[in-house]
């Protein structure tokens, strides 16, 4: 059976990546115009990477919202948030709570469910 630490986890990780996530699609969270030639404005201007990683964020957090293909969720997850990491780590730290929290989240609910993830290392 599940702790409700396992729960809330999955439950709170899923939730930050359907806010955030939807977010690329609706704008309700208001954010600064990134700087003309920045990486972030690079993405934006190739018409389908913000698109794509709100896609990809949204299906993620419905899947463990749900509790559907959990291991699939998780090692999909797992190069997103490291990108997450890295982008603030080197270009803009001081917004990097909520990516390090979608980082340690992903990384416990990895631990957590170990035995399906063995045959991939």
């Amino acid at each position: 059976m599940k702790s409700i630490i396992t729960i809330g986890a999955q439950i709170v990780l899923a939730l930050i990546l359907l806010i955030f996530g939807s977010n690329k699609f609706l704008g309700f969270i208001p954010m600064e115009e990134p700087p003309i030639g920045s990486f972030m404005d690079a993405l934006i201007q190739t018409g389908y990477m913000m698109p794509l990683i709100g896609l990809s964020e949204v299906i993620i957090g419905f899947l463990l919202l749900i509790n559907k293909w959990k291991g699939l969720a998780l090692v999909w997850l797992a190069p997103i948030s490291i990108n997450i990491i890295l982008f603030h780590l080197a270009l803009d730290i001081s917004t990097i709570g909520p990516g390090a929290l979608v980082l340690i989240l992903n990384i416990f609910l990895i631990y957590i469910n170990w035995k399906k993830f063995k045959t991939l290392f």
